[in-house]
């Protein structure tokens, strides 16, 4: 399949498993363009070089990687990691089923979903991503990801005016596990959007996350 990096031990970032220590297999290339993308080195070819950034790598070599992480969950991004899910079907089997270690897939939510693992982290994107929203939007595959009991959807904000459009998608598709991340690449910039992203989330019933990561290693790559 086609990598951008595998790094690790880390810890996850984002979302319900914050904190906790993991490996990173990062996908390259994406099927949308978010205007606030901070793996742009995966799919951005105006600025990025493909030959540079991406790189061919088979299922023993990923996984002889992350066994030398020592752990026990494993964080597969992007990029948009489904656009590649045919080939994923073997590295979630040598992971998952004969190691035991538990999977989470990243996705935007636009692609349905084949495999089986432990946890969706779906990011819907909304207008805010700059994406049209024929193309971000794709609410048979919300709904798809949903009916495996195993998704959670986090959707970046960056604006008070986001909320109406994040709650109307919530409730046209039945979503639950809805959790609100500020958008930043710097701790300041978190700070100030989760001051009002947090009671926000509270007030209508949904959950909050920060970026872990930014505010331990800020911008870093590979972390």
């Amino acid at each position: 399949m086609i990598i951008s990096e595998i790094f690790g031990p880390t810890v996850q970032g984002e979302g319900p498993s914050l904190g906790r220590r993991c490996g990173f297999v990062r996908l390259g290339r994406c099927n949308l363009a978010c205007s606030f993308c901070d793996t742009p080195f995966t799919w951005r070819w105006t600025d990025h070089d493909p030959a540079v950034e991406l790189r061919d790598a088979s299922v023993d070599e990923i996984v002889t990687r992350l066994d030398t992480m020592a752990v026990d969950m494993v964080v597969i991004s992007g990029g948009e990691p489904l656009v590649q899910q045919r080939e994923l079907k073997p590295l979630v089997d040598a992971v998952r089923v004969e190691r035991r270690w538990r999977i989470e897939v990243e996705t935007a939510g636009t692609i349905a979903p084949l495999l089986d693992v432990d946890q969706w982290n779906v990011s819907p994107k909304l207008a805010n991503s700059g994406n049209p929203r024929d193309r971000r939007y794709k609410p048979d595959v919300l709904q798809a990801l949903a009916a495996t009991g195993r998704a959670v959807f986090k959707f970046v904000v960056v604006d008070p005016a986001d909320l109406d459009e994040i709650a109307s998608i919530v409730e046209d598709n039945g979503l639950t596990n809805v959790w609100l991340m500020p958008e930043g690449t710097d701790a300041t910039t978190l700070a100030q959007r989760m001051a009002w992203v947090a009671p926000a989330a509270v007030d209508r019933g949904w959950n909050v996350t920060t970026r872990l990561h930014i505010l331990i290693w800020g911008d870093e790559r590979g972390r």
